[in-house]
């Protein structure tokens, strides 16, 4: 066994802990804000705000809450390898596209119109 695995079944207990503490403080959050349902709205949002950002936080310490952390910190690596079109490459292919669209619908309406045409002959 290697080490990471170790330490993943040591604190496989403590991962379901924190895992319980972030879904109470939701299901907190959410109830608090139906009990406050007289209070400002302001206020719900602020401490529903704050609620999430605790209980986020939580679960950013659990196994899975780490491992996310690195797959959004890889993501943001790649989106800085992206070459992104410049404007005129953006016009250009969002003409060609309606371009497209437009005559690829004159056809089906073509078609239809025929073969609408076709069966009211066959029918009479």
């Amino acid at each position: 066994m290697s080490s990471n695995s170790n330490a993943q079944e040591a604190s496989a207990p403590l991962n379901t802990v924190l895992w319980v503490v972030a879904i109470a403080l939701v299901v907190a959050g959410i109830y608090g804000n139906n009990y406050f349902g007289g209070e400002s709205l302001l206020y719900r949002v602020l401490g529903l705000l704050a609620v999430s950002i605790v209980a986020a936080g939580i679960a950013f310490q659990t196994i899975q809450g780490k491992a996310f952390w690195v797959l959004l910190k890889g993501a943001r690596t790649e989106i800085r390898k992206v070459v992104w079109p410049t404007r005129q490459e953006t016009v250009q292919t969002t003409m060609i596209v309606s371009l497209v669209v437009v005559v690829a619908g004159l056809i089906l309406w073509g078609l239809d119109t025929l073969l609408g045409w076709l069966v009211s002959l066959v029918i009479g």
